[in-house]
């Protein structure tokens, strides 16, 4: 009997030679294609089809997901691999939709590809069934570090899938938004998406809209309410801040997760709804439920799946997209003139230790939209913003190191240490030519360095600017 037969479909030569080589290596056959018009012509034409596909999302012609569709009413159980190297929401959940069997980041460890390959090749896996196709949308979650890819994938995968989700992680990091992508990228998406902060009602009315009332329920219900259950039927409830909930909820919640149904406050009518529900916590709820404080049948119905929103500085490299893209829409909201960075403002932007996460920096961002005078943002500006300059004090630098060597290392990076050295001297040298204007023999006594060895250091291309005069 034949190995089996993969086929590869990439525009880029350099791909489709080490991913074919590897898994060659690996003792498959592999047969490659640059485009999709070419492979659909040969699984149209030929006799020896593959048992595995992978495939990139953008090429000229027909895209990844484009020929993922069509292989698919030529052959609903062929397991295709989507890789690209745009791993966001809109992709992945694409991708899954259309009956991926798994997406692959770019750039990818040739390893992982090989092994997903013998996992596809060995046991049958049943195929993933394509939902309806959704409306786009303009919200969007945005990160590049290895951490966000990562979720995104999960997102695209679990939004098809009918299960409770728990989202961690500190406030402003971006529960909802993950939940409006679970929601969004869903077959529920025609459906209604409906959110509530558990921690913004008071106890006593949190079971009223939760569960709605009827009229004369309680002193001051004088008309029927219907609560966020119903109003979500079809749909997606996302409770935030679901630690915070108190006892009496807690059980009543509890009972509708498992059965599905419920009474409204005051009322003998039995409502059944059929609601996916996302929760989200910036607490740790083990912990809660050790101490008495959260149920643990309720966690486990809750905590079907899990995803964790990473803190901002845990992707500091994310900041300057991040940054970029809030001041852009800041302007724009408030219809003032364009402003960029400069550099050095976008590195007192990834040094500071935004214990706000990303909901602190797209304030920051309005701020600087509003108030900053000049089209162009300086590290003044971004200090001003912030309230205070940066300080030793505020910032955690062995951490932030350790997650920027991290991040380097997954990205495949080398030669760090000379990299790490040629940005420290680079702020260092900055800082103490802003600190006294420009004047080199000043600024080398501060760093304790001679003159000479500053001028050396500054380079051929930093023999005269603006702030060296003098």
């Amino acid at each position: 009997m034949p190995e089996p037969m993969i086929w590869i479909v990439d525009d880029e030569a350099a791909i489709r030679f080490v991913l074919a080589t590897a898994l060659r290596d690996a003792g498959w056959r592999v047969n490659t294609f640059s485009d999709a018009g070419s492979a659909l012509a040969t699984f149209d034409e030929s006799d020896v089809l593959p048992d595995l596909l992978f495939t990139d999302v953008r090429m000229p012609g027909d895209d990844g997901l484009v020929l993922l569709e069509k292989l698919k009413q030529r052959r609903a159980d062929l397991p295709v691999v989507v890789m690209s190297a745009y791993t966001d929401i809109a992709s992945t959940a694409g991708a899954f939709r259309a009956g991926a069997h798994e997406f692959l980041s770019k750039p990818f460890d040739l390893d992982d590809a090989v092994a997903l390959a013998a996992r596809v090749l060995g046991p049958s896996t049943p195929p993933v069934t394509a939902p309806d196709e959704l409306p786009a949308t303009a919200e969007t979650l945005l990160g590049t570090a290895p951490a966000m890819r990562e979720l995104f994938r999960a997102i695209g995968r679990l939004a098809q899938a009918p299960l409770s989700v728990l989202i961690t992680g500190e406030t402003g990091t971006g529960k909802e938004l993950v939940a409006r992508a679970l929601h969004r990228e869903s077959p529920r998406a025609h459906k209604p998406f409906v959110a509530l902060n558990t921690a913004a009602i008071p106890s006593e009315l949190l079971e009223s809209e939760l569960f709605g009332h009827e009229a004369g329920a309680f002193t001051g219900a004088a008309r029927r309410h219907i609560g966020r259950f119903e109003q979500a039927d079809g749909g997606t409830l996302f409770l935030d801040e679901i630690g915070d909930m108190p006892a009496a909820p807690q059980t009543r919640l509890l009972r509708v997760l498992q059965q599905g149904e419920f009474f409204r406050v005051g009322g003998r009518e039995l409502i059944r709804v059929d609601v996916r529900v996302v929760a989200a916590t910036h607490q740790d709820l083990e912990a809660r439920v050790a101490s008495g404080q959260f149920r643990a049948d309720l966690l486990h119905r809750l905590d079907v799946v899990r995803l964790r929103l990473p803190p901002l500085r845990e992707r500091r490299e994310d900041i300057p997209l991040l940054a970029s893209h809030f001041l852009a829409q800041a302007a724009s909201r408030l219809g003032a003139r364009a402003k960029r960075f400069d550099r050095d403002a976008l590195d007192r932007l990834q040094v500071h230790a935004w214990p706000g996460n990303v909901r602190e920096l797209e304030n920051v961002c309005w701020r600087l939209a509003a108030l900053a005078p000049g089209e162009r943002i300086t590290r003044a500006d971004v200090d001003a913003a912030l309230g205070t300059p940066a300080s030793v004090a505020s910032v955690d630098w062995d951490a932030a190191l350790a997650d920027w060597a991290r991040d380097a290392l997954d990205r495949g990076d080398t030669n760090l240490h000379d990299t790490a050295r040629d940005r420290l001297e680079r702020v260092l040298l900055d800082v103490a030519l802003e600190r006294t204007g420009g004047r080199r023999g000043e600024a080398a006594a501060l760093l304790g360095l001679g003159r000479n060895t500053l001028t050396r250091k500054l380079g051929p291309g930093r023999t005269r600017t603006p702030r060296d005069a003098g």
